[in-house]
């Protein structure tokens, strides 16, 4: 007798966005791959075409929070487990994150939170005899909720980082950045003219740097102004290097190191003629399509900077380097970085970093202007290479950033005459509308 036939099973909604999320995290945390990496291109999910723009918003908050507050939860949970997570099932520990952060810092019902987990670690091969534990565990969470929610975010920050901090700028201001990178940050936009326009527009302000800084949540894509080409997306941080170059209108400037394509929107756009050099063709090809998206232009070149030559071969009458970096100063929006880099990551980029600056140099025509910048908070990585090369190179001298160039931001500057914000400027009783990335900068011209 021939048996029935049976329709699938619907997926449970929302149970394909937290197993997505959860793929993501385990990504993160033990296969060490960047979480832009598995968002977008080629090498993204491919689970992440099937959901909607609902349930994409979704996997990308639960695995940002999950990871701006991997510390405080691998803390929390680890007091609900006698013996630590379970090592023959890693899963395990992705999905009480997932669960955990659904019950502390969303808007998800305990019921819904802990059942949706429980079902994560049943369809885990190895997970699935951990599904009781999975289910105790995040009811405990639950019965704990206001008092586990205002845990000390101090965790946060992996403590090889932390003591970096600390040891940079003192213990209160560490504390501070790293409780500013607890908060997920706001969509800082740079646009091309009618600022204020566009802030109301866009339900935002505008900053005191000129960004336009808006809450708005969902596809980017879908904001108005986007198709037109009115405003692209860039830290309010991020924005302000490219200006140091001062008046660029007519110039030929080399922009290095140019990928995402921020600052090269901003040359452009001022009226430079900018050679844009990135070695990634495939962060290029996303530069390129973001200048066509704006209506701006740009020599866009595939290129070691180490070995590019450019043709024709005439220096250029302005240089900036913005140079590959631990990407420390990011955090608020990249907060898999702690989780991805250590302290020999910082040796090997601060031993990149003079090479590219001689590079840069000898790419200056004689009176020129270069910046050097780096979204990095570590002094190897700014502070430190500017000293060595000033030291070494008598040719070159620094040129002090004032705070009028900065949005009247006077602490910004630091003695020396050199741009370094930090995610704890720019405050706001709102903590979502305050911050901005840890960049540093430094002007530099090139003697005649």
């Amino acid at each position: 007798m021939a048996r029935p036939r049976t329709s699938p099973q619907p997926e449970v909604p929302g149970l394909t966005a937290r197993r997505i999320a959860a793929d993501i995290l385990d990504g993160v945390l033990r296969r060490k791959i960047a979480l832009d990496e598995q968002l977008s291109g080629k090498t993204s999910h491919p689970g992440l075409a099937s959901l909607s723009e609902r349930d994409r918003a979704l996997m990308r908050r639960l695995v940002a929070t999950a990871l701006r507050r991997l510390g405080t939860l691998r803390h929390l949970l680890g007091g609900y487990l006698d013996k630590g997570f379970p090592a023959e099932a890693p899963r395990t520990e992705t999905i009480l994150l997932i669960g955990a952060v659904q019950i502390l810092w969303l808007d998800v019902p305990d019921h819904a939170a802990v059942d949706l987990s429980v079902r994560l670690a049943q369809a885990d091969r190895r997970a699935a005899r951990y599904a009781g534990l999975v289910n105790a565990v995040l009811r405990r969470v639950a019965q704990n909720r206001e008092a586990l929610a205002a845990a000390d975010a101090m965790h946060d920050t992996p403590s090889w980082l932390f003591a970096r901090w600390k040891k940079a700028y003192g213990a209160d201001t560490a504390r501070a950045i790293a409780q500013a990178n607890g908060h997920e940050p706001a969509l800082d936009l740079t646009v091309k003219d009618n600022r204020e326009t566009w802030a109301e527009r866009l339900h935002g302000r505008v900053l005191p740097t000129g960004s336009v800084r808006t809450l708005a949540q969902g596809a980017i894509s879908l904001l108005p102004g986007f198709n037109e080409g009115a405003w692209w997306v860039q830290d309010a941080a991020a924005s302000l290097p490219a200006r140091l170059l001062g008046d660029v209108r007519g110039l030929n400037v080399a922009d290095l190191c140019a990928a995402p394509g921020g600052k090269t929107a901003q040359l452009a756009y001022a009226g430079a003629r900018v050679a844009a050099v990135d070695r990634s063709p495939a962060r290029l090809n996303r530069l390129r399509d973001n200048l066509e998206r704006l209506a701006l232009q740009a020599d866009c070149i595939a290129a070691d900077v180490l070995e590019w030559q450019p043709q024709p071969s005439q220096p250029f009458d302005a240089v900036l380097l913005d140079a590959p970096c631990s990407s420390t100063g990011t955090i608020r929006r990249h907060p898999d970085v702690p989780w991805l880099k250590g302290e020999a990551d910082i040796a090997t980029l601060a031993a990149l970093q003079p090479k590219l600056l001689d590079r840069a140099l000898t790419l200056l025509k004689p009176g020129g202007i270069m910046v050097y910048c780096v979204c990095s908070l570590e002094p190897e990585e700014g502070i430190e290479q500017i000293a060595a090369l000033l030291t070494r190179d008598a040719s070159v001298a620094r040129k002090p950033v004032t705070a009028e160039e900065v949005g009247g931001q006077a602490d910004f500057i630091t003695p020396d005459g050199d741009l370094r914000t930090l995610p704890l400027h720019l405050p706001d009783p709102d903590p979502r509308w305050g911050g901005l990335d840890g960049f540093y900068a430094a002007r530099l011209v090139k003697s005649t």
